[in-house]
């Protein structure tokens, strides 16, 4: 018996509209068709939407009023389902081709993991743009899991769907910090700067667009994924690993994430920052993920970054942007803070209050937009 996905596919196609169950039945229908799809984020200025069709080569772009605009782009290879885009290290938008097995594999290896049955409901809050709110949709394509679909995230809308059945969450820890999570049986949650005391509910994913997602969950690979260390960077080979960034050769069997960290005895995978994050002070490292895990459990941040910046004496002194509550905290308050919890070289030398983090439309801290942000 034949497979839509054994025919050829030809067109990569962009679906610019909202989501909504619409928006995903237009993916399952381009799927269908054997075409891949790429979805286009709604927060983005036109100008960056035309950049993100041209790295991705889209050759067709579907509306929100169905109209279909044929597009100068190239053609996609057969078995190709998905292009994301992702802006790495570099801030530059890269497209990331997926195929129909590394999306099978991503989603079985996640249920199976979470235990995920036909009772279970889960919530689409956050943008299909990226893999986290996507890969909330291909677990329910995959799993026949019921899914309830939001435009995007609001905590009252989303608290108010958990008490009607929804069982089942993904989220980033800024929106965790605005509903009660006791109202969910899992919330999934992604991003970096986790604290130390999380819910009993609350499983944190480790992952890249480039491996569709989360591969490991509170630490530990999931099935099929193997990790390795090698010169102090996380190496992954897994299932879910995509095809190719578009137009560019087949990744290789070990991928490199970019990211440092370590394996503990038991097995678990701890991830210490970014390569290029690392803050040399006075010829001690500082990673700045585990400066901004601490300055989040300080009752006076909301928000924070924490980067190195040169310094003559130091070499590089810890610079922590803070997003404050409704109470200004002092630099010598945040010093301490940090001090005591973590060393005194991890205690930041300045501090610039914010009004807010900024980030690029992928949802990264926007470096040039951080440095230039006006203080408080």
């Amino acid at each position: 018996m034949s497979s839509p996905y054994d025919e050829v596919v030809l067109e990569l196609v962009a679906l610019d509209l909202p989501t909504s169950p619409r928006l995903f039945e237009l993916v399952v229908d381009q799927w269908d068709r054997g075409n891949a799809v790429m979805i286009l984020d709604q927060r983005l200025s036109d100008d960056l939407k035309r950049r993100h069709l041209e790295a991705a080569g889209a050759t067709q772009i579907i509306d929100r009023s169905g109209e279909t605009t044929l597009h100068t782009g190239f053609k996609v290879e057969q078995g190709d389902a998905l292009v994301v885009m992702t802006s790495g290290s570099t801030g530059e938008p890269r497209a990331v081709v997926h195929t129909h097995q590394t999306i099978a594999a991503s989603a079985a290896a996640s249920n199976e993991r979470l235990g995920t049955t036909g009772n279970d409901h889960w919530l689409l809050c956050l943008p299909p743009s990226h893999v986290g709110g996507m890969s909330v949709f291909t677990r329910c394509h995959h799993n026949s899991t019921r899914l309830t679909i939001h435009e995007s995230f609001d905590a009252e809308r989303a608290m108010d769907a958990a008490r009607h059945g929804v069982t089942h969450v993904s989220l980033v820890l800024t929106a965790l910090r605005r509903v009660d999570d006791s109202l969910f049986k899992l919330i999934l949650l992604g991003g970096s700067a986790m604290p130390d005391q999380l819910p009993p509910n609350v499983v944190t994913t480790y992952g890249l667009t480039e491996t569709m997602g989360g591969v490991v969950y509170d630490g530990r690979p999931l099935d099929g994924v193997q990790v390795r260390i090698v010169d102090g960077e996380i190496q992954l080979n897994t299932p879910m690993t995509m095809r190719c960034y578009r137009g560019g050769a087949e990744t290789p069997t070990w991928f490199n994430t970019g990211d440092l960290g370590h394996v503990t005895p038991d097995g678990r995978l701890v991830v210490e920052g970014r390569r290029g994050d690392l803050i040399v002070t006075g010829g001690e490292k500082v990673w700045p993920l585990s400066v901004e895990q601490v300055l989040l459990e300080h009752p006076a941040v909301q928000g924070c970054v924490v980067r190195g910046l040169p310094d003559e004496e130091w070499g590089a002194r810890v610079v922590a942007w803070i997003v404050p509550t409704t109470v200004d905290p002092s630099l010598d308050e945040l010093r301490e803070w940090v001090r005591t919890r973590l060393s005194p070289m991890h205690a930041p030398k300045e501090l610039r209050l914010i009004g807010e983090v900024p980030r690029t439309a992928l949802g990264k801290v926007d470096q040039p937009a951080l440095l230039a942000a006006a203080w408080r």
